[in-house]
């Protein structure tokens, strides 16, 4: 038995049909590239004749040369109706694909309240369409719809449904779970079975709705299954599909198959935040091997212990999967985690040395403030370099206003900041959609002549928490940002009373953070007069 495992990706298509998701054309190319270089097998694009965006994606996905398989999904054949002359089939053949899933119905619940018509017609109708795929040179994936639910209520039944798609020359034959209510128990026992009576390599698609997706994927692998279909970060309908972010490591370093080569597993975080920051759908930080707390310590004695040796509390190494360890301070942190965080930074530290006990005693004075540094860790970084380094002075406010002008139908924030950069008064005015939006546009409009990075920098997440709210509308804020440059994730915090205090207290650490070692670049005179630079 081969322990090769064929990795199937339904992002593009299962995972859109998640609450809140939608990809156009070109994120849905984007995503492809990302996924073709993770290395999995299949990328299922979605139905070639469902809408102008899939039509859109299989014209344009052939012009990569992906080295993954092209994907394209339909159903089986209409009732009473010949598979030559069936719309979805011929679009599916015109899209030019490799490859092609067709999902059938195997549950005869389904074939007789769904599809009303027989179990014979049903039959044929998989029958029917697969071998047509087959006669125009195309790999045939036959999804068997209800699987699980239509064996346990008529084995039979869902048995000839399998065979009757293995008689027409599938290439696969897949077990959905498509409810998600089967148990990894029932799973394993069933996929056993199938893989006893069919010779056609068996593959495995499980929904999430009982929070056993993952598991139950594994299961079937263990029973025999040799392709898994599932999602980047879980997304799909209802509750989701399986997560192959937790299902190709699992497998791969804990289960000893083999699903994409070791380099590629450590594009796996990288992948799974790029895909959740097309889909604009932010990921739990607590997301087995890819979520920013899958390797994150705060308790004093955990952090002791991964100091002398990370297996203590840690299951494998997150170098592998492309993740990091992150050491957490707050007001609980012990001397541990300072050191911990501080040697992770390059800063030479000991647990006697006195500003080590200061910075404690300022983190968790900060803490009693409102500040909340566990979730912002470019802010602790930037807060232990300038206690234990020096910490060059990359901008510093002048001065700033927000003017905000409400109009019958349209309302409109102005930015007017006043900064210095190297010496060189800049003065800036931008506008936004609000008054953070405005700031951050007048910000970056004066850096990004002395700093062009900017221009890869984007805030991916706002968030403003109220932390005294018997206080009312004059309650004390707390506000976290998250921005990427799409290498890397970083968040930062500011409080106030005043929430465009917090804002722009916030913002500034997030620039601050990404421009940490950075030379300016000299500015041209035109630009110079432009900004209208006035020198100090």
């Amino acid at each position: 038995m081969t322990n090769a495992i064929s990795i199937f990706d339904t992002t593009l298509r299962d995972g859109t049909q998640g609450e809140g998701i939608s990809l156009s054309a070109d994120d849905k190319l984007k995503i492809a590239q990302k996924l073709d270089a993770l290395g999995v097998h299949y990328i299922e694009g979605g139905n070639p004749g469902s809408n102008g965006k899939d039509i859109e994606f299989f014209q344009r996905v052939k012009s990569l040369n992906l080295r993954a398989k092209i994907t394209a999904f339909g159903s089986t054949r209409r009732k009473n109706a010949q598979a030559e002359r069936d719309a979805s089939l011929l679009r599916i053949v015109e899209s030019g694909v490799p490859a092609a899933t067709l999902v059938g119905k195997t549950w005869d619940f389904h074939v007789h309240t769904a599809l009303q018509t027989t179990l014979e017609e049903n039959l044929a109708m998989i029958y029917d369409s697969i071998a047509f795929l087959k006669s125009r040179g195309i790999e045939a994936i036959f999804d068997a719809e209800h699987f699980f639910d239509g064996f346990k209520h008529n084995p039979d039944y869902a048995l000839a449904a399998l065979r009757k798609a293995q008689e027409a020359g599938a290439d696969w034959l897949v077990l959905c779970d498509t409810n998600g209510g089967t148990l990894p128990g029932e799973i394993y026992d069933i996929v056993t079975r199938v893989c006893g009576e069919l010779k056609t390599p068996i593959g495995i698609h499980t929904h999430n709705d009982c929070e056993l997706a993952v598991a139950n994927s594994l299961a079937a692998v263990q029973a025999g299954a040799r392709q898994v279909q599932g999602t980047i970060n879980g997304y799909g309908e209802r509750c989701g599909n399986a997560n192959l972010c937790s299902i190709i490591p699992t497998l791969q370093l804990k289960m000893n198959y083999s699903c994409i080569s070791a380099e590629q597993l450590q594009q796996l975080t990288s992948t799974a935040r790029y895909v959740s920051e097309i889909a604009n759908v932010a990921m739990p930080v607590g997301q087995p091997y890819v979520g920013n707390a899958a390797f994150a310590h705060k308790g004093g004695i955990h952090v002791s212990a991964i100091l002398k040796d990370s297996k203590t509390y840690e299951h494998i190494k997150p170098e592998l999967v492309g993740n990091k360890q992150r050491i957490l301070v707050s007001e609980l942190a012990g001397q541990s985690n300072i050191i911990s965080k501080a040697q992770e930074l390059g800063l030479d530290i000991t647990a006697n040395n006195d500003k080590t006990k200061e910075i404690i005693d300022r983190i968790k004075d900060l803490e009693h403030q409102g500040y909340q540094f566990e979730g912002a860790d470019a802010s602790l970084e930037l807060l232990l370099r300038e206690a234990f380094a020096e910490v060059p002075v990359i901008f510093e406010l002048e001065s700033l206003k927000l003017l905000v002008e409400k109009s019958k139908d349209h309302m409109m924030s102005e930015a007017i900041v006043k900064i210095t950069v190297g010496g060189e008064s800049v003065y800036t005015v931008a506008e936004g959609n609000g008054p953070v939006n405005a700031l951050d546009h007048a910000l970056r409009k004066a850096l990004v002549q002395f700093y062009p990075k900017i221009n890869d920098i984007h805030l991916t997440d706002y968030k403003v928490r109220v932390i005294d709210e018997k206080d009312a509308t004059a309650a004390k804020v707390r506000v976290l940002i998250q921005s990427t440059d799409f290498q890397n994730t970083w968040s930062t915090v500011g409080v106030s009373s005043n929430v465009i205090e917090a804002s722009w207290e916030a913002l500034v650490d997030s620039f601050r953070y990404a421009l940490i070692g950075m030379e300016p670049v000299e500015v041209s005179t035109p630009v110079r007069e432009q900004l209208g630079l006035v020198n100090h």
